[in-house]
């Protein structure tokens, strides 16, 4: 199932910042680096974040979340992907953008992930997207930039 998540009740925004924590740890250790700013972010930063979010569930278990935000009338922007590690490689994160791109089919979509984050890469090459893009956001740390335009 997946719905649309309201980031402000408490019980909720927990499971999703243990979702978030967990998943940009394995980025951090894929990709060498640990300042990846989700993984610092607490509850309160969490809670206040001004981004549109859909949670994917296993049961009644929030396993997974994709947040978005609307940079023009044109563009769907993903800020973040985040899937449990422990639910890892079962089509959720797919089926996320998937639904994502049935809500807000808009003309043009962008997101950026670590260059080394493979999975991550290969999962949105794997939808379309292009890279348009590198930026060093630390010393030999890159972050590749993709669009997908129709």
């Amino acid at each position: 199932m997946i719905t649309a998540l309201d980031v402000t009740d408490r019980p909720l925004a927990e499971r999703l910042l243990a979702v978030q924590h967990a998943a940009y740890a394995v980025e951090a250790e894929l990709i060498g680096f640990d300042g990846i700013p989700p993984l610092q972010e607490g509850l309160h930063e969490l809670m206040a974040s001004v981004e549109h979010w859909l949670g994917v569930y296993d049961g009644t278990l929030l396993v997974g979340a994709v947040a978005y935000e609307f940079p023009d009338e044109r563009t769907v922007e993903i800020s973040r992907l985040i899937v449990d590690p422990a639910y890892a490689r079962r089509g959720y994160g797919r089926a996320l953008l998937d639904r994502l791109d049935e809500l807000e089919p808009r003309p043009v979509s962008e997101v950026s992930t670590g260059s080394a984050n493979l999975p991550a890469v290969n999962l949105y090459k794997s939808r379309g997207y292009a890279e348009t893009g590198r930026i060093e956001v630390a010393p030999g740390i890159y972050v590749t930039q993709f669009r997908r335009a129709s």
